[in-house]
């Protein structure tokens, strides 16, 4: 049989096909065949994983994260026993200059009161990480209730979310947290309660806007119109069939707010206003932004005592930002290769 005849192909209508490349073209490769099958075979979420990890600041990012969330994790385990607790005073400074320079026993010295600043950093990152990811997921079940709402039903509904949301975005941000917190008693600050409600609840409008958008574009599909045909309740077209398909942007936006989250507890702690630490209840805890305001007298004569807690600070935040920017261009179906 010649080259030409196997070049083509009858068709189910008779319809001679033909089905050879063109011209100058080379043929797949086996590894290209292989890859294409593979997107064929992914998943909305499979491919956009699939993505997410050929983004090199992304996938770097996500690694300092869970770098950082072990140390913290595990920091009664790993952290020398002779650095002490972070709020725990070095015995054998006393009577001597407490404010040490990096050296073995100190890796980053040590406060004005004689504290190992390695210790009170990496027990710095549980209160930081538990407040940004606590106060995000707070502010994403309002605003995903509230935003569903206002988007599937619209009308009087919406107007009426849609103003309540605007009277919180009227009042600035950190100082609507500042007054809610200064109304509560000193002792009801020693737990993270107060802090991540008052950033939660502050922070969920944006939230809400958001998911309201993507709630009107999604459930003008066909699906939803098959889904309301066949008897389907508002709350299983909302769960089943809206929720899934108008959630990525949340993703992105809550990804990006943990690092928000985080700098405004940095913010709420240096002003006096953050976690309290109690010698009973919260004996461990430490915050980056309190370190920020212990040390900053001392910023001229020993940097480190602001530095090291900034870096982390900004090192913790710039990952969750290069992290939601990976995860809107892999949750992006336009970018689809």
């Amino acid at each position: 049989m010649s080259d030409d005849l196997k070049a083509v192909e009858v068709t189910d209508g008779g319809v001679i096909a033909d089905v050879r490349p063109p011209p100058g073209s080379k043929p797949p490769t086996d590894e290209l065949r292989r890859a294409a099958e593979s997107r064929g075979n992914r998943t909305l979420y499979g491919d956009a994983w699939y993505r997410l990890r050929r983004n090199k600041l992304a996938l770097g990012a996500l690694a300092w994260l869970i770098l950082l969330v072990l140390a913290a994790v595990s920091a009664d385990l790993w952290v020398p026993q002779h650095f002490g607790k972070p709020n725990a005073i070095d015995t054998a400074l006393i009577g001597t200059s407490r404010l040490l320079p990096p050296s073995p026993t100190h890796p980053l010295g040590t406060d004005d009161l004689g504290r190992d600043m390695f210790a009170r950093v990496i027990y710095g990152a549980r209160i930081s990480l538990t407040v940004g990811a606590l106060a995000v997921l707070v502010a994403v079940l309002i605003g995903i209730l509230l935003g569903a709402l206002s988007g599937f039903y619209t009308g009087w509904l919406d107007a009426l979310i849609m103003r309540f949301a605007d009277v919180f975005l009227a009042f600035p941000y950190i100082l609507f947290a500042i007054l809610l917190l200064s109304v509560l008693p000193e002792e009801s600050r020693a737990s993270i309660v107060p802090v991540v409600l008052t950033i939660g609840v502050l922070g969920w409008p944006s939230i809400a806007r958001v998911f309201r958008s993507s709630i009107l574009s999604v459930k003008e599909n066909d699906y939803v119109d098959a889904g309301r045909a066949l008897g389907a309740s508002d709350g299983r077209l909302i769960i089943r069939h809206i929720l899934p398909n108008a959630i990525a942007p949340i993703l992105v936006y809550a990804t990006m707010s943990i690092g928000g989250a985080i700098l405004t507890e940095a913010a709420l702690s240096f002003l006096g206003l953050g976690i309290i630490p109690d010698p009973v209840r919260s004996p461990n805890a430490v915050s980056w932004g309190r370190m920020i305001d212990d040390g900053r007298m001392y910023l001229t004569s020993n940097a480190g005592i602001v530095l090291w807690p900034g870096i982390a600070i900004l090192t913790t935040v710039l990952a969750f930002t290069l992290l939601g920017d990976g995860v809107r261009d892999a949750l992006d179906v336009k970018m689809r290769d």
